[in-house]
């Protein structure tokens, strides 16, 4: 099946499109991009680098902005399925975990444009997903954090065992999700196996908001060698 992959530049949408991509042919990515910071649907970190990311998996990118206002949010992510629809793509992939807002929302739309919702990740627990994401190859790094426990240090980290291990910990001791589903953290993937070469942060800054730190990449570029 011709496919198009929702993406954010963020570990869950990356892994989905991954696995979709062992089953379906994923010619196109898709983003809304919202402009504000409380996005009841879409992640923010990162969205300057989804041209760097389209590259990286040489796939075509389709890219639409977006307001705060759910029924707003809604209407654009619509405009951007029939843009995907018009490429011929017959099912959409996201990385919905366990946001039934989220996910009940794209299968909506897509019945109403004819195409299949694909939710490879939908349900799994954060720990193990967290863990597949590690030895499938992927290097993530938290872009921001916003949750108790999780401090500045956290920014530019990488998601490996160790890491799992101290999320454990704070879920336990905090209610922190491990896998960031209630926004406690946001993620940049650096290298994938879908991937032609890595990203490589040549320039970033952090910035404070009010409870969240956030790691901003003003430059960055694709290793290819």
């Amino acid at each position: 099946m011709r496919v198009a992959a929702l993406i954010s530049t963020g570990k869950d949408s990356t892994y989905a499109m991954q696995l979709a991509s062992e089953e379906h042919d994923v010619i196109a990515l898709g983003a809304v991009v919202p402009r504000r910071r409380d996005s009841w649907m879409f992640h923010r970190p990162s969205r300057a680098l989804l041209g760097l990311f389209a590259r990286a998996t040489d796939r075509a990118l389709v890219v639409r902005e977006t307001g705060a206002a759910r029924e707003e949010e809604l209407g654009d992510l619509r405009f951007l399925l029939e843009r995907l629809l018009e490429l011929g793509v017959e099912g959409v992939v996201t990385g919905a975990v366990e946001s039934e807002y989220q996910r009940s929302r794209v299968e909506e739309l897509c019945g109403e444009l004819g195409l299949e919702s694909i939710n490879p990740l939908w349900g799994r627990e954060g720990p193990g997903l967290l863990r597949d994401m590690v030895d499938s190859g992927m290097h993530v790094v938290v872009v921001k954090v916003a949750a108790m426990g999780l401090g500045e240090e956290w920014l530019g980290r990488e998601i490996d065992g160790e890491t799992i291990a101290e999320l454990v910990e704070l879920n336990e001791k905090y209610g922190v999700h491990v896998a960031g589903e209630g926004g406690e953290y946001e993620t940049l993937v650096l290298e994938s196996p879908i991937f032609d070469g890595r990203l490589h942060v040549v320039e970033s800054r952090v910035v404070e908001s009010g409870s969240s730190s956030e790691l901003v990449v003003k430059e960055a570029r694709l290793v290819t060698s």
